[in-house]
C-alpha cells in the first residue's frame, strides 16, 4: 500500500480503489464513489485455505445437485417456487373471499395456503438446522405415500361440495358456527408451530427417515419442546391435520383424519421407542417414564 500527497491510500492491485487516511490512525472503510469507479469489483475476498479434494470426489459431490438427483438445486428451487407462489395466491384469495363475498368457499384457498406453508417449513427448517440430510423429499410433497395425498384431496372435495351442492357454512349449529373455525385456526397455529420447533430444537437429531442404526452423533433430546412432549413433531401434525378439517368444516374427513393419523402415529411411535430404547438404554425409559405423547390413547 502506498500513500499519496492528497491523503488517500491506494492497494497495489486495486487500481481505482481509495480511502481516506486519518492522521495516526487506518481506516479502512471503502469510498463508494471508488467502487463504482472500478465497476464495482472491489478487493478480492480472502479465504482460508481450503483442503483438496481428487477430482473424483469433486465429481460425485458435483452430481448430487444436478437435475433429476436427490439435493438437485433446481428442483428444490422450483418446488420452493411452487410453494411461496400458491401460498401467496391462497392468502389473497381467502382474504378477497372474506372481505369482498359472502362466499364460504375462502375455505378452500385457506387450506391450501396452510398447506403450502406446511411444506415449505418442512424443507426450510431442515436445510437450516439439519443441513446434510436436506434434500427435494425433505419437502415431504409425494413422500407420505398415496394415502396422504387421497386425504387432502378428499378433504377438498368434501368442502367443495358441501358449499356448492349443499350450501350450508358448517356441520355445527349455526349460533356457534364461528367455534369450529377459531379452534381449527388456533389447532393449525399451536401444532405448526410446536412440529417446527421441535425440530429446530432437535438439529441433527431430526430425520423424517426413522434410523435403524444409532449414529455417533445421534443424541437424545430432552430440552425444551421435548421436555413436555415425548414426540413434539407428531403431537404437532396430530392436532395440525384434525384443525384444518375443523376450518374446512368437514365432518366426514375430521372422523376419517383422526382415526387414520391416531392409527399411524400408535404404530409408528411404538416401532420408533423400540429402536429408542437400543440407541439409549434406560436413559429413554426413564424419559419416557416422564413425558408424554399428548395424542388421545397413546401412552
Amino acid at each position: 500500500m502506498t500513500s499519496t500527497a492528497n491523503g488517500t491510500a491506494h492497494h497495489e492491485g486495486d487500481p481505482g480503489i481509495s480511502w481516506p487516511v486519518g492522521r495516526g490512525s487506518h481506516d479502512s472503510r471503502p469510498n463508494p464513489l471508488g467502487q463504482i469507479n472500478a465497476g464495482g469489483i472491489g478487493r478480492a475476498p480472502e479465504f482460508s485455505s481450503l483442503p483438496t479434494v481428487s477430482d473424483e470426489t469433486r465429481s460425485r459431490l458435483e452430481k448430487q445437485y444436478l437435475p433429476g438427483q436427490p439435493k438437485s438445486l433446481s428442483g428444490i428451487a422450483t418446488r420452493a417456487f411452487l410453494l411461496g407462489f400458491i401460498l401467496s395466491a391462497s392468502v389473497i384469495s381467502a382474504f378477497y373471499l372474506v372481505i369482498f363475498t359472502n362466499s364460504p368457499l375462502w375455505r378452500l384457498p385457506a387450506f391450501l395456503a396452510t398447506l403450502s406453508l406446511f411444506h415449505f417449513l418442512e424443507f426450510w427448517t431442515t436445510a437450516r438446522y439439519n443441513t446434510r440430510s436436506a434434500q427435494i423429499s425433505s419437502f415431504l410433497l409425494s413422500q407420505n405415500g398415496s394415502a396422504y395425498n387421497i386425504a387432502h384431496t378428499a378433504a377438498m372435495l368434501e368442502c367443495l361440495l358441501m358449499n356448492l351442492i349443499f350450501p350450508i357454512r358448517s356441520w355445527a349449529p349455526r349460533s356457534i358456527s364461528a367455534v369450529p373455525i377459531i379452534a381449527g385456526l388456533v389447532m393449525i397455529l399451536v401444532g405448526q408451530g410446536v412440529r417446527s420447533i421441535a425440530m429446530v430444537q432437535a438439529g441433527t437429531n431430526f430425520n423424517h427417515i426413522v434410523q435403524h442404526r444409532k449414529a455417533n452423533e445421534h443424541q437424545l433430546v430432552t430440552t425444551g419442546a421435548y421436555y413436555y412432549l415425548r414426540h413434539p413433531s407428531y403431537f404437532g401434525f396430530f392436532w395440525w391435520g384434525l384443525g384444518t378439517q375443523l376450518v374446512l368444516g368437514n365432518a366426514v374427513c375430521f372422523l376419517g383424519y383422526a382415526v387414520v393419523l391416531w392409527r399411524f402415529f400408535s404404530r409408528r411411535i411404538s416401532g420408533e421407542e423400540e429402536l429408542l430404547v437400543a440407541f439409549f438404554g434406560d436413559e429413554y425409559v426413564q424419559y419416557r417414564k416422564r413425558t408424554g405423547v399428548w395424542i388421545p390413547f397413546i401412552k
